[in-house]
């Protein structure tokens, strides 16, 4: 079901604030009436769609994971491309500073727990379709050790001061993940 255009609207404008608020102080200081305040939203607004600061934050985290981990299959890209990993990275690049201050407000965890849940199922439906076979449980298991080595990645390339290409560790990303996979290989 789509979301109605007025509520998205909303529910962006709460988002962008929460976002905008996380660059200038730490989470925890944040408080609901300065989102508010910010977004120029009334509080019975907000509470009509989350229950706290968190649930607007996670909310956010879900949509922008959701969009991710699909871009591929709605894109209509080759199955053997199981990860946008070049375009997450390349928008790391582009938010560093609300990443950093992610890190900072000690969330970074909720966020990579989510982003480990959408990509295993994102991983594992795009292992079917370039025609991996293998027990249900299998392929699932096989699509959480792929999204474990894809964030592992991540942190390396984080660590690391982000200097090699998003394209390249794409690349090394889906090498290392082929290998590791049995036939059909692309």
């Amino acid at each position: 079901m789509k979301t109605d255009k007025r509520i998205r609207r909303t529910r962006d404008t709460l988002g962008d604030a929460l976002v905008d608020l996380i660059q200038e102080k730490p989470f925890d200081e944040i408080t609901v009436q300065q989102i508010l305040d910010r977004a120029g939203v009334g509080r019975s607004t907000f509470y009509e769609h989350y229950r706290h600061k968190d649930d607007l934050f996670l909310s956010d985290v879900e949509d922008f994971f959701e969009m991710l981990s699909t871009m591929l299959t709605r894109g209509g890209a080759p199955a053997e491309r199981l990860a946008p990993l070049a375009e997450l990275l390349s928008h790391l690049v582009d938010v560093r500073d609300f990443y950093a201050a992610v890190v900072a407000s000690d969330k970074i965890a909720d966020v990579q727990a989510l982003g480990r849940g959408y990509f295993a199922r994102s991983i594992e439906e795009r292992l079917r379709l370039a025609g991996v076979r293998a027990e249900p449980a299998q392929l699932a298991a096989q699509a959480h050790a792929l999204t474990g080595s894809m964030f592992a990645l991540i942190d390396w390339w984080m660590d690391k001061g982000m200097k090699t290409d998003p394209r390249e560790v794409d690349a090394i990303f889906h090498r290392m993940a082929w290998s590791g996979l049995q036939s059909p290989r692309p």
